[in-house]
């Protein structure tokens, strides 16, 4: 079989993938970029992850809205549901994306854009094969794997006979559940907790540690399990799933709650436990690519696998499983390979947000963090009820919390729980990254009325 010759190839689409692509053509690069199907064009994000999660979030929470009107002066009906309207304008809304996306690699890239699944049979050279069973060589100076991940599957007695949900099977379901049964109390699983439980769905979600949201203090990660109790949404914290069963329609799962056994029966069971690397069938080990226990590409602070000449972008080398960090590997290697730079993750500050209602967003250190890392701290707190915009809003229920650092008045990290969080935070994100004192958000002149002008409350306190 006959080789074509590329000076770079891309395996997998995702944020990464595609954003590159079109820079390495504009350098004068031979690119081709591989992707496993035309439904995954634009990557996981747009596809199967942020787009259409958010876009179903969205209709969850016009749903409340309808709800509570009352509480606005306004009379409106008890909201209906309809599920296939709301699965229909998640996909609407996905498939305008990928269409886009599309367009801009095609223009990019025209017959250099090639749909199959790629596999190294040398460190330096792909197999593809496409859908209709083809398959041709390719082979590149430099290669950059962005194969991104899929829902992780626990192995529990039980789970593959009976049958689940993912995090995409449950975004396509034709009914809504009587009851969902969350396995996963991480930014996943909390999601689709309280979206399925404002479409009018009894929720259980079921936790393996002592606290939900197991990376966040233990004050932010209880304000937010105490707004999504008043939701209605049932909580079993320090549980193991043993097995799982079902009886006709219904799923049932032995548990252990702390030392005592459970039995916990629902219509729906969805599987949110994390994020499995896409990497079992690369064949890595052929190119001589390092992976750590879990599968994630090893990778050093320059995006750079063990083979020169490899680099491995986006959820797929182990970092922060965001879009936005997917984002900025794109232009560390645009920087450090067409730029002339000398760019890397080292210090990188990585906002997130949960997207449930209200927001938790957070960026740095948390206060455990920093403690442990050493640093004399002082912490400060503010309720979101005590911020005006809040108040007019309707939205008062949250907290905001910071942690500064004693010494040089820094902030170290920052979690706030509120309406329009996501937003937010980007504001104490920018006096981070500029390491100016907290100082520059408590006298800045901050927009009357906006939830912004919160951080103006929040520093003063100290």
């Amino acid at each position: 079989m006959s080789i074509q010759y590329y000076d770079d190839i891309i395996i997998g689409g995702g944020k990464a993938g595609k954003t590159l692509a079109p820079a390495l053509v504009a350098d004068g690069r031979k690119t081709a970029l591989v992707e496993r199907s035309l439904n995954m064009i634009g990557g996981g994000c747009i596809n199967l992850a942020c787009i259409p999660t958010k876009t179903m979030v969205a209709s969850a929470n016009v749903a409340n809205t309808v709800r509570n009107s009352a509480a606005y002066g306004i009379k409106a009906n008890a909201p209906t549901v309809d599920l296939a309207d709301v699965i229909w304008r998640k996909r609407t809304v996905v498939q305008s994306m990928r269409e886009m996306n599309l367009h801009n690699l095609e223009t990019a890239l025209g017959h250099e854009l090639i749909i199959g699944t790629g596999r190294f049979v040398a460190s330096k050279t792909i197999e593809v094969t496409t859908h209709e069973g083809n398959t041709q060589l390719l082979s590149a100076e430099r290669l950059f794997i962005n194969t991104g991940t899929r829902p992780l599957i626990p192995s529990v007695p039980g789970l593959t006979e009976t049958g689940f949900l993912t995090s995409e099977s449950i975004m396509e379901l034709d009914q809504l559940p009587e009851h969902l049964l969350v396995l996963g109390s991480g930014y996943i699983g909390l999601e689709f907790a309280q979206m399925f439980r404002r479409f009018g769905c009894r929720v259980t979600v079921i936790g393996q540690n002592e606290q939900i949201l197991s990376q966040q203090d233990p004050d932010i990660a209880i304000a937010v399990q105490t707004l999504l109790e008043r939701d209605g949404i049932e909580f079993l914290l320090k549980a193991k799933v043993l097995r799982v069963e079902c009886s006709g329609n219904e799923t049932i799962l032995q548990i252990q709650v702390a030392d005592r056994p459970l039995t916990l029966q629902g219509s729906h069971f969805l599987v949110a436990v994390g994020r499995a690397p896409n990497t079992d069938s690369l064949d890595l080990a052929t190119a001589g690519v390092a992976t750590d226990t879990r599968g994630f590409i090893q990778v050093n602070e320059y995006l750079e696998t063990n083979i020169p000449g490899i680099w491995a972008l986006g959820d797929i080398n182990g970092g922060p499983q965001y879009t936005h960090v997917s984002l900025d590997d794109y232009r560390i290697v645009k920087a450090n390979l067409i730029d002339g730079g000398n760019r890397s993750t080292h210090k990188r500050l990585v906002p997130s947000c949960l997207f449930i209602d209200p927001e938790l967003a957070h960026v740095g250190l948390t206060e455990t963090e920093a403690r442990q890392q050493g640093y004399a701290i002082r912490v400060v707190k503010l309720d979101a009820s005590a911020i005006p915009r809040a108040k007019t809003l309707g939205q008062t229920d949250g907290l905001l919390k910071a942690i500064m650092d004693a010494e040089t008045g820094r902030i170290l990290g920052c979690s706030l729980l509120c309406h329009q969080a996501g937003e937010v935070i980007s504001t104490v994100q920018m006096v981070m990254q500029a390491q100016m004192p907290y100082t520059v958000l408590r006298d800045g002149v901050l927009t009357h009325p906006t939830m912004t002008e919160g951080l103006n409350m929040l520093f003063s306190k100290l």
